[in-house]
């Protein structure tokens, strides 16, 4: 069938010219001389002394660095509250407007409760001085907690037996508020919560107040 098909497809088919042969330049592996293979004793002066070699070190995994990182970091968190508690004193605090005694400490306030939300639910307890909702210093968002000044000590000690000893949570904002304790149970007693949130409760609810 091939004779049939044209000069420019039989081109196509045709046989190309062999590979040319050079001499090669280096001999080849069987006319080479074998290598000829030697002990290693005369090396044997250059090695290390074996009572001089130093102990092996044995490196740091992942998960011990990143424990040391976390202590590291904790010693660091408690330095810092320690030295804030250490420094803090209540009496000569220009920032404190408020007589801890008519102070009530609510905790577990939902982060969008207001102000308004909270006197309305509060002040059929009594007339209510101030109120002040924590927030982040650096963020400015609400810390889930907050003071509430009554006019009257009576005041406050009425909304605490009514609400925290009757478990008669009030719901503001979808969430169930608890009424924890007096403010002067965090100002006297930084220790309830342990070293951690302890200073802090009480560094923030006496600076706030």
């Amino acid at each position: 069938m091939t004779q049939y098909l044209p000069p420019n497809l039989l081109a196509l088919f045709a046989p190309r010219d062999p590979i040319p042969y050079f001499t090669p330049l280096d001999k080849l592996p069987w006319e080479k001389k074998p290598w000829i293979y030697n002990g290693v004793s005369q090396y044997l002066d250059l090695f290390e002394d074996p009572g001089e070699t130093p102990p092996p070190t044995r490196g740091e995994t992942k998960e011990e660095r990143h424990a040391r990182k976390k202590q590291a970091r904790e010693e660091r968190h408690r330095a810092a509250l320690e030295d804030t508690v250490t420094q803090w004193d209540a009496n000569s605090d220009e920032n404190i407007q408020s007589d801890p005694f008519k102070t009530l400490f609510v905790g577990r306030i939902n982060y969008d409760t207001s102000e308004s939300k909270l006197r309305r639910e509060f002040e059929q307890y009594g007339p209510i001085r101030r109120i002040r909702i924590l927030t982040n210093t650096k963020t400015g968002k609400p810390r889930g907690y907050a003071f509430i000044e009554y006019e009257h000590e009576r005041d406050m000690h009425c909304t605490y037996i009514s609400i925290a000893t009757t478990n008669d949570f009030a719901y503001i904002s979808l969430s169930p508020v608890a009424v924890v304790g007096f403010a002067t149970t965090w100002l006297k007693k930084p220790d309830l919560l342990g070293t951690s949130h302890s200073l802090e409760y009480a560094y923030n609810s006496a600076s706030g107040l």
